[in-house]
């Protein structure tokens, strides 16, 4: 099959970061738990390697089902961590912060950008990749615009870069800020880090370096809330866009914009809800026998996500950011540094 090379090259790495980081920091540092993420060791390997060596092509298509189908999988299979009145709770808290950060970026970025001289397409779409749904967003968002390619590649570029140091960055500086509140920490980490993916890794990064799942939960529920702004974002600037350009162009159909696996997520949510609520799961599973088979599902999704954030490693080209030029990335700079502000400020104010 046309994906094994790539998906058994990223499936190594999520190992080699494993072994690594118990060899750093057990057998070299002799501490009786590593301090060193194994996520974080992955994403490393994967970006070494895609930027020290020319990997050959026969290996792209099992990066990228890596990066798209292994992580929305992880992603849909940690939904049996929570209830869905616990995702439905943290779905609830997060609102304000998704809505404070998202129209930050809109309003600021898509103005700065049209005042140092970038196109308001390019502008428009760093905005709404940095505080709606990162990559996604930005391809969906772009023939409504009228994007060009090179805008669109510029601008991926700029929050893909941004987004994986957000990942590797944030984790630690959530815990600093907020004083080892793994809430706050989670719903910094969903409104603030750009992609999916990325959210993914970096609570997975908190709970590794801290101990705490919570983060993670949180992190990721937020983040499928931040998804589904799409459905008002992209049309919304479609409309905003063309009221000031002769341009016109298509937004997507509003069902193309909802994510399959945040329905996923929602589903397992509801599976383990309804497992939860009798004595036997389902009126025939033992207690003990549901209770591992949702531990060996979390199991699952985590090396899910393993996969996939080596996948962001190997999918990570540094390179490629020569041709974009110092504009739209100092502007890619200031959204994601803007959302991540706005993001500290409201939830410091209303938690």
């Amino acid at each position: 099959m046309r994906i094994l090379p790539g998906l058994i090259l990223a499936f190594a790495l999520a190992i080699a970061g494993q072994f690594l980081s118990d060899l750093i920091g057990i057998n070299l540092m002799g501490l009786p738990k590593s301090p060193i993420s194994a996520i974080m060791m992955a994403i490393i390997l994967g970006v070494i390697i895609r930027n020290t060596i020319s990997l050959p092509d026969i290996f792209q298509p099992g990066i990228r089902f890596g990066l798209v189908r292994v992580l929305r999988l992880g992603i849909v299979l940690l939904g049996i961590r929570l209830s869905l009145a616990e995702a439905g709770a943290i779905g609830l808290q997060s609102l304000p912060v998704i809505i404070g950060a998202v129209a930050s970026a809109l309003l600021i970025v898509t103005y700065l950008a049209r005042k140092v001289g970038l196109s308001g397409r390019l502008g428009t779409l760093i905005a709404v990749g940095t505080s709606v749904c990162g990559a996604t967003a930005i391809v969906a968002t772009a023939p409504a615009i009228g994007a060009k390619d090179d805008e669109v590649s510029y601008s991926v570029a700029c929050i893909t870069l941004f987004g994986v140091i957000a990942m590797l960055v944030y984790p630690f500086a959530g815990h600093w800020i907020f004083s080892g509140d793994a809430f706050a920490s989670g719903l910094f980490l969903g409104t603030s880090v750009h992609e999916t993916a990325q959210v993914a890794g970096s609570g997975l990064v908190y709970q590794q370096y801290y101990d705490d799942p919570q983060a993670l939960d949180v992190a990721t529920v937020t983040k499928l809330v931040r998804n589904l702004g799409m459905l008002v974002i992209i049309p919304l600037m479609s409309v905003i866009y063309h009221r000031s350009s002769a341009e016109t162009g298509e937004a997507p159909k509003w069902w193309t914009m909802i994510p399959l696996f945040v329905i996923g997520f929602a589903l397992m949510s509801l599976l383990r809800t309804v497992g939860d609520s009798t004595e036997l799961a389902f009126g025939f599973l033992q207690p003990e026998t549901w209770s591992a088979i949702v531990s060996k599902t979390k199991t699952i999704a985590e090396v899910c996500l393993a996969i996939a954030m080596a996948s962001v490693g190997l999918g990570t080209s540094i390179k490629g950011l020569k041709s974009i030029g110092l504009k739209p990335l100092a502007i890619g700079l200031f959204s994601a540094v803007l959302v991540g502000g706005v993001s500290i400020t409201l939830i410091k104010l209303l938690y």
